[in-house]
């Protein structure tokens, strides 16, 4: 039987609209979360699920 669980928001915690299975493999997916409204990019190999954390953009000073 394979296991399965559901992906919950890095920011606020809440369920999201999700499902993976252990054989699943996400690269630079874009989790959105219905209850904070929020986009984080992730990554999930093995039901382990890693934050990616993007540099903020940086303004061109003239």
């Amino acid at each position: 039987m394979v296991k399965e669980q559901w992906i919950f928001c890095p920011v606020c915690g809440g369920k999201t609209r999700l499902k993976i299975h252990e054989n699943t493999i996400l690269e630079n997916f874009p989790l959105f979360c219905p209850k904070c409204k929020q986009e984080t990019m992730i990554d999930a190999r093995q039901l382990n699920i890693f934050v990616i954390k993007e540099p903020d953009a940086k303004t061109r000073s003239q």
